[in-house]
């Protein structure tokens, strides 16, 4: 019976080691999928959204390749989707492991040229990892044309070891990446991340191909083969989730966490993420004044409550990725320019938002424009968007501004102006009666006070 299930597959330890794999795999996939639906995070068309997808996609392709491939489920009679080149050939190598550690490495590469280079890569990922990709097709084909396998999906020494050869290069490759970008202080820990996903994976494969091994040249030891199978799918289960769980590639949605929902609040926007004082905050303190609109638009748009007035009006004319590109753009330019670091990472989500082809934000810029922002040589180049913002100057001069003069939403923005005019005369002369040496802004008593005697003169009609 042992001798068996250890030829033909279908021993208890294969049904556990299935189970487990099949876990493996929806945990991976609620960690990716769970973080987005909860917390609404946009769709993007960049390299940040699909190579996470295409992790997950490999991922899959690598776990039920090794079922089919080792006879982990007894089957009565064999079919033509059996095929063990199908599965043991590609699937399990250039569309399983090989596409795996090819996203990691892309990511990899991506990181050495924004953060060393300070410039976008020379070639877009999309070209990138089948690149990468390439030596496993190669591979791939080899084997087989040669068809060195026999009918039980096995190998004999002689193709074994440079299979295994393979799995340990691309490894080497993900090392060698990372140590180039090792001196770069990274705000998000992808350092840390590269390095723990180098730890976990060559961990893995070192257990795996040792299994693989096992499994491949000793295959006359039966309760060595039930071991080894088993400890190979186990190990690939535990490595696709550890090695997906480790982000490198999108900083600002890895402080999503859900198990805190409040965290996503206070890390909504790049600038809050990234310590820019006063980035997504309605309200700062500075020093009162009336809005003039016959003042420059540019002087007008540095009075933040303005700014956002505006901008609540344009998103109700669907027009208000101008005012974001301009809010954010502002956020940047904030960053100190001896700062590269925190500038890259800036500028990056500005592109990335606003101005690729596609984007989810994108702005209407002259091709010129753009391109110079996509071929830029500095990231970190304090003019860098400086031609763009002056296009969308344009753009909210000539379409927005004229209208939002006559808009309900300035209406109510001088209410508000009326209302805060009101509350900063009095400010001085009110005196709290827990704390009379602390000022009124600055009173934690004050809001509440104020807001009791000055609501219904605020919000009362006429």
């Amino acid at each position: 019976m042992a001798n068996g299930c250890a030829k033909r597959g279908g021993c208890p330890s294969d049904y556990v080691a299935v189970a487990i794999a099949v876990i493996c795999f929806f945990v991976l996939l609620s960690r990716s999928v769970l973080p987005c639906l909860i917390h609404k995070a946009p769709r993007t068309n960049s390299s940040s959204f699909w190579i996470p997808v295409i992790q997950v996609f490999s991922s899959f392709n690598l776990l039920f390749s090794i079922v089919m491939s080792v006879n982990l489920l007894q089957f009565k009679s064999r079919h033509w989707w059996q095929y063990c080149y199908l599965w043991a050939v590609w699937i399990e190598g250039p569309l399983g492991f090989g596409l795996l550690m090819s996203c990691r490495i892309t990511q990899a590469f991506q990181l050495y040229f924004i953060f060393v280079k300070k410039r976008l890569p020379p070639i877009k990922s999309y070209i990138f990892l089948p690149l990468v990709l390439l030596p496993w097709i190669i591979g791939a084909a080899i084997l087989h044309g040669i068809k060195p396998l026999n009918s039980e999906c096995h190998m004999g020494l002689e193709w074994t070891l440079p299979v295994a050869g393979l799995h340990g290069l691309y490894v080497l490759a993900l090392i060698a990446f990372t140590r180039a970008i090792r001196h770069v202080e990274f705000r998000f820990d992808e350092l840390r991340d590269l390095w723990k996903g180098i730890l976990v994976s060559a961990t893995s494969v070192v257990i795996w191909v040792t299994a693989f091994v096992l499994n491949e040249i000793l295959q006359e030891i039966s309760w060595l083969q039930v071991a080894s199978r088993f400890v190979l799918l186990v190990t690939g289960g535990v490595l696709v989730v550890i090695f997906f769980s480790i982000s490198s590639n999108q900083p600002l949605l890895s402080q999503i966490s859900l198990k805190k929902r409040e965290q996503h609040y206070e890390f909504q926007r790049m600038g809050l993420a990234l310590g820019i004082p006063d980035s997504g905050l309605l309200f700062r303190k500075e020093e009162f004044r009336l809005v003039d609109p016959n003042e420059p638009l540019d002087k007008l748009l540095l009075n933040k409550r303005f700014r956002h007035s505006l901008m609540e009006f344009a998103d109700s004319c669907y027009a208000g990725e101008t005012l974001h590109f301009y809010e954010e753009v502002y956020e940047h330019g904030k960053i100190p320019e001896g700062d590269s670091t925190r500038r890259i990472y800036m500028a990056r989500h500005i592109m990335e938002k606003f101005i690729v082809a596609g984007a989810e934000m994108e702005v209407n810029l002259s091709h010129k424009t753009r391109q110079e922002i996509l071929t830029t040589q500095d990231l970190t180049h304090p003019d860098l968007f400086k031609n763009a913002l002056n296009e969308v100057m344009q753009l909210i001069k000539m379409n927005l501004v004229r209208d939002y003069w006559s808009s309900i939403f300035f209406i109510k923005f001088r209410e508000e102006e009326r209302c805060d005019e009101a509350m900063h005369k009095e400010e001085w002369s009110f005196s709290s009666p827990r704390l009379s040496s602390v000022q009124g802004s600055d009173d934690p008593f004050y809001q509440e006070h104020m807001s009791k005697s000055s609501t219904s003169r605020c919000n009362s009609p006429g």
